[in-house]
Formats: structure tokens, sequence, C-alpha cells
């Protein structure tokens, strides 16, 4: 199989990049390196990987390296609340016109199926936990607005142009390669590189607020089921453990693991950050047969290691 992934120079990209050459696939990446690395894919160049550096605002390019592919993994994006608070138009352009692109790329290629990154981003500060497919979306920053815009431009190319679709909903995703000094890097990564250095981390609010961390294995296990189960298109899946931790709870287990006392500092709460996120994730279990495998305290021993 030819396979796109769109990102794949990029922290969950390139963990895809690798299974899907493991399997025997040829695979094409796209990424303009602003956030991916180029020594992220550097262990696995050969014969069947194909990189080409161009940015997803560039429909032409797009098209072009999308030729003759059966599936597309479009894991390309900004993907930073903050990041996306202070710079709506940039992250409009990239999330939401990028994704346009790719989907017209898809059509006209006539690729088999895209699967598409999206965010638990997208549910905002709705009432209730866990957070499951069905609820209203009431996405608090510019970032959940353009993921949920990218679903439905998902729901309407399955519909009116045949391109089988599929939306994963990632919760909070940690394992090697997130860059702790990105704008783009998960709260496991920074603390956990933080742990290293014996630096103290910053909680933003008191700690409390809950989020449902996800193996990267178990990220790219999802996109792999979502590639391949039969009678999924145009569905929304979230992408998680399903289990509850609190960043206190996170920091604790990190200098636990770590064998160190992690010092914690508080500060306030930042625009656009979500209280609670726990998923749901039975849709997945019965309909993809996805089942979360590592635990955060075995990830983080992965991690640290």
């Amino acid at each position: 199989m030819k396979a796109l992934v769109t990102g794949g120079a990029g922290f969950i990209g390139s963990h895809l990049v690798e299974r899907l050459l493991a399997r025997g696939d040829d695979v094409w990446v796209v990424d303009n390196f602003t956030a991916g690395k180029r020594s992220n894919l550097a262990p696995f160049a050969g014969s069947h990987l194909e990189v080409v550096e161009a940015d997803i605002r560039d429909a032409s390019q797009v098209r072009d390296v999308a030729a003759g592919c059966e599936v597309i993994f479009h894991e390309a994006a900004i993907v930073s609340v903050p990041y996306s608070v202070e710079h709506p138009q940039e992250t409009h352009d990239v999330n939401i016109q990028g994704t346009l692109n790719v989907l017209e790329a898809a059509r006209h290629a006539k690729v088999r199926r895209l699967i598409f990154a999206t965010s638990a981003a997208v549910y905002g500060d709705a009432p209730g936990l866990p957070k499951h497919e069905g609820m209203v979306p009431t996405p608090i920053s510019p970032y959940g607005v353009e993921k949920l815009a990218g679903e439905y431009y998902l729901g309407v190319f399955a519909r009116l142009y045949g391109v089988e679709t599929v939306a994963l909903r990632y919760f909070n995703v940690f394992g090697p390669r997130q860059d702790p000094s990105s704008a783009y890097s998960g709260v496991i990564s920074i603390f956990a590189d933080r742990a290293r250095r014996g630096e103290p981390v910053t909680i933003f609010g008191d700690g409390h607020a809950c989020r449902d961390f996800v193996y990267v294995e178990d990220v790219v296990q999802a996109n792999l089921l979502a590639a391949e189960t039969v009678g999924v298109s145009g569905r929304v899946f979230n992408v998680a453990r399903g289990e509850r931790t609190t960043l206190n709870d996170l920091a604790a287990m990190i200098g636990r693991v770590a064998g160190c006392d992690l010092v914690v500092k508080h500060e306030a709460v930042r625009s656009g950050d979500i209280a609670e996120s726990v998923a749901d994730i039975s849709r997945a279990r019965a309909d993809l047969a996805y089942t979360p495998r590592v635990g955060v305290e075995d990830g983080l021993r992965r991690l640290l290691a």
C-alpha cells in the first residue's frame, strides 16, 4: 500500500511512519519542518520512504504528492491552543484551509480513505464527563474551532464525493520524540524534561484539572484500525485511555518514576485551557476494536528511559 502522512516528521506522524514502514508499506511524507524534525525520520530512511518538504497550505504540492496514494493520514497542524489564541489567522490557514487542501487532493487522487487527526479540544467546556462523541461540541479556543471545522469538512466530503473519511479525536498524547522545548509539546514531555534536569514544573491552576493521557503507540494503533475497518466512513472516534489523571497526580507520578522530588509551582490558568477532559472510548472499542495497551505509568517509564 502507498500511504501519505502529512506532518510525518512530527511527534505522532513519525511513529505512524515507522509502523507503516515496518509492515512493508510505501510511505510518502509531507512536512514543512516547522515543528517536525528530519531526525525523527532519519532512522527509517530507505527506498520505501519518500520525504517531500512542502506546506499543506500549498494545494498544488499536496495534490502532486497524493497522486497514487491509497490512504492519507492527515497529521499536519498547528496544535498549540495558546498559539491559536495569539495567532488565530495563521492557525486557521493551516488547520482549516490546509485540511481542505488535503481533502481536495484526496478527492482528485481517488484516495480510498483519509484519516484525520482531530482533538478533544472540540468538546471545550461542555458539561459532563466522560466526553463522548454524541455530545454537542463547544470549543473555547480557535484551535478547537479549527479541528471541529475539519471534522465537518470530512463528513461533507464523505457524503458528497465518496471519499471515505474517519476523524480521530486525540486526547493528551505522549511518548518519545515529543519535543519539550516546542510550543506544541504536551505537559508530560515538559514535566519529564524538567524532572531529568532537576528543575521545577509549572502547573496552571490548582492542579486539580484532569486529563486523559494516551501513549503514542496506542494512537498509531487507532490510526491503522481506522484505515482498514469496514463501515466506519464519515464517523468520529475518541482516542484515549478512558482514564482520569489530575495534573497534581501526574507530577507525583513523574517524580516517582524519575526517582526525584519534583517541585511544583502554580500559576494562573491560561486562556483556552480546559479544566476537565476524560474520554468515553466505548465507540472506538466496539467499532474499531481499539484497545489501549500502554498505561500512563508504563508509558512514563518508556519515555524517561
